[in-house]
C-alpha cells in the first residue's frame, strides 16, 4: 500500500512539475514563404483549466485570446479558432516544446523556447533610418461612433506650417500602423517617401492591433471604414494640415475603404487606390483563387474544381438569412464536397471534423460574410474627386485587367474626368518588382516597394494640391 501511494504521490509531483513548465511565455520563429515571423505564446493556468493568448510581433499583433488550451502528458494543444491556428507539440525537460504550427490547411515545423530566437538578418534597403529629416508625432483620436481609441504616427515636413496631408489605409488582416508584412513596413516606406515631398501624412494601427484599442475579430470593412472618418475628424483639428487637402491612401481592402468615404465625406479632396478593387468581394475571391492557382502550376480543371468548390461555399453565404442557419448549411455543404474527394486525399475522422469548423469558422467571420456582398463598384461611381488608380501587372491578389477595367467604368459613369489608372509593369500586390508575383515571393523580395510606384503616388498627389 505503501509503494501505491508513493507512486501515486509521484506521478502527481511530476504533474505538477511540467504543469509548471508549461505556464509562461513561449517563443517560437515560424518559417513562411522565405521570412522568418515571430510567434509568442502566453499559457497560463486556474485550477485544472488552462488558457492564454498569442502575440505576432512581426504584424503588431498583440494579446489574442486563445479559443482553448490543453496539456496531457506532457503534450500541449492550443487552438486559435477564428485564425484556423493549431499548435500541438511535446514539452521536454530541456525547456523545449518541439511540435507543428497548422493554419488553413497548411503544416509547418515550430519549436518554442522560453528566450525569444534570434531572426535571420533581413535586407530591406528602403527602411528609413532616424533621425528622419521631417518631424513625427506619436498620437490617438477617438472614434465617437465605436467609442474607440486609435493610435498612429503623424509626420509633417516640418513643425510648423500648413501641409497637404493624406491617411494610409491598410489591407485586410490585422496590420500596424506601417501595415507591416513579412518583414516589410510598406506604409514607413511610403511615409517617408511622400514626407519629404512635402506631403503630412497619417498612419495607424487597426482596431485591436498594435496600440490601438477595439475589437478587430468583430469588425467588418465598414467598421475599419469608421476608423478612417475618425482619423479625418482629427487631421481637421490639426493647424498644420491644409483643410481643402485632405486624401486617402488605400492598399487592397483599404482601397474599398476609400472609396466609400469618398463616396460621403466632402472633407476628402482626392484618393490612391493601391490595387484596390471596383467589384464584389465573391468575385475578387474567384479571380484571385484562379490566378494564384495558374501561376502555381494547376491545370485548368483543377482550377475549375477549386472554384466550384468555392462558388458553392460563397452562395450559402451570399443567400444566408441567419447565423445558426448559415453554419448548419455551410458544415452540411463542406461535409459533403470533402465525401467526395479520393479517400486518400480527404482527412478522417476528428481531423475531417476541424477542418470543417475551421472552415465554417473563416467563412461565418462578421468580416467575410460582408466582404462577400459588398460592391465597392456602387461607392466608386459616385465618386468625382480626383482618382490614381494603380496595380501591378505581377498583381494575383487583385489581379490587373479586371480590376482597374471595373475601375475605369465605374468613374465614367460617375463621369469623373480627373482620374488615371495606370497598370505598372511587373509588379506584385505589395508593388514590388517581382518574377511571378506569389505571395511566396514577398518576403524573399529586399525591395518593400517600387520606386515606380512611390513617384506616381507623389507626382500625383502634388499635382492635385498645387492646383
Amino acid at each position: 500500500m505503501k509503494k501505491l501511494v508513493l507512486i501515486l504521490l509521484f506521478s502527481t509531483f511530476l504533474t505538477n512539475v511540467f504543469a509548471q513548465n508549461v505556464i509562461g511565455q513561449w517563443n517560437g520563429l515560424l518559417s513562411v514563404q522565405g521570412t522568418e515571423l515571430s510567434i509568442v505564446f502566453h499559457i497560463t493556468q486556474n485550477g485544472e483549466q488552462y488558457s492564454g493568448t498569442m502575440d505576432s510581433p512581426d504584424q503588431g499583433v498583440k494579446g489574442i485570446p486563445l479559443t482553448s488550451v490543453s496539456y496531457t502528458n506532457n503534450e500541449l494543444n492550443i487552438v486559435l479558432k477564428d485564425a484556423g491556428i493549431e499548435f500541438t507539440g511535446k514539452v521536454t525537460e530541456s525547456e523545449k516544446i518541439s511540435g507543428t504550427f497548422k493554419q488553413s490547411g497548411m503544416t509547418f515545423p515550430l519549436e518554442l523556447n522560453r528566450k525569444m530566437p534570434l531572426k535571420s538578418a533581413l535586407n530591406r534597403p528602403q527602411e528609413p533610418q532616424k533621425p528622419y529629416p521631417y518631424y513625427t508625432e506619436e498620437v490617438t483620436f477617438i472614434n465617437e461612433k465605436g467609442s474607440i481609441e486609435l493610435s498612429g504616427t503623424l509626420t509633417l515636413p516640418e513643425k510648423e506650417g500648413s501641409f497637404p496631408a493624406v491617411i494610409l489605409i491598410t489591407g485586410s488582416g490585422p496590420q500596424n500602423r506601417n501595415e507591416e508584412l513579412l518583414g516589410h513596413k510598406p506604409f514607413l516606406v511610403l511615409s517617408d517617401f511622400l514626407t519629404r515631398q512635402g506631403i503630412a501624412t497619417l498612419r495607424f494601427d487597426d482596431r485591436g492591433t498594435g496600440f490601438s484599442k477595439g475589437n478587430f475579430e468583430l469588425s467588418t470593412t465598414a467598421d475599419f471604414a469608421s476608423d478612417v472618418e475618425a482619423a479625418i475628424n482629427y487631421l481637421m483639428t490639426r493647424k498644420e494640415v491644409n483643410k481643402d487637402e485632405i486624401g486617402l491612401i488605400g492598399h487592397s481592402e483599404g482601397g474599398i475603404i476609400a472609396c466609400s468615404i469618398a463616396n460621403g465625406n466632402q472633407n476628402v479632396a482626392y484618393i490612391v487606390l493601391m490595387a484596390g478593387s471596383a467589384v464584389r468581394g465573391d468575385e475578387l475571391l474567384r479571380m484571385q483563387q484562379a490566378a494564384i492557382g495558374k501561376a502555381q502550376g494547376m491545370s485548368d480543371e483543377q482550377i475549375r474544381k477549386l472554384g466550384q468548390l468555392n462558388n458553392g461555399g460563397f452562395d450559402i453565404v451570399l443567400n444566408s438569412k441567419d447565423d445558426e442557419t448559415l453554419k448548419k448549411d455551410l458544415s452540411e455543404y463542406l461535409k459533403k464536397v470533402m465525401n467526395e474527394f479520393p479517400e486518400n486525399e480527404r482527412p478522417k475522422g476528428t481531423q475531417a471534423d476541424l477542418a470543417i469548423q475551421q472552415m465554417v469558422s473563416q467563412m461565418t467571420t462578421p468580416w467575410m460574410k460582408f466582404f462577400l456582398k459588398h460592391n465597392p463598384y456602387d461607392d466608386l461611381k459616385k465618386v468625382t474627386i480626383p482618382v490614381l488608380a494603380i496595380i501591378g501587372s505581377n498583381d494575383l491578389q487583385v489581379p490587373s485587367n479586371e480590376n482597374l477595367s471595373a475601375i475605369q467604368n465605374a468613374l465614367r459613369e460617375a463621369g469623373n474626368d480627373k482620374s488615371i489608372i495606370k497598370v505598372l509593369p511587373g509588379l506584385n500586390h505589395l508593388f514590388q518588382e517581382s518574377s511571378t508575383g506569389l505571395p511566396q515571393e514577398y518576403g524573399k523580395i529586399e525591395q518593400t516597394i517600387s520606386p515606380l510606384a512611390l513617384q506616381e503616388m507623389g507626382d500625383f498627389i502634388n499635382s492635385v494640391v498645387s492646383q
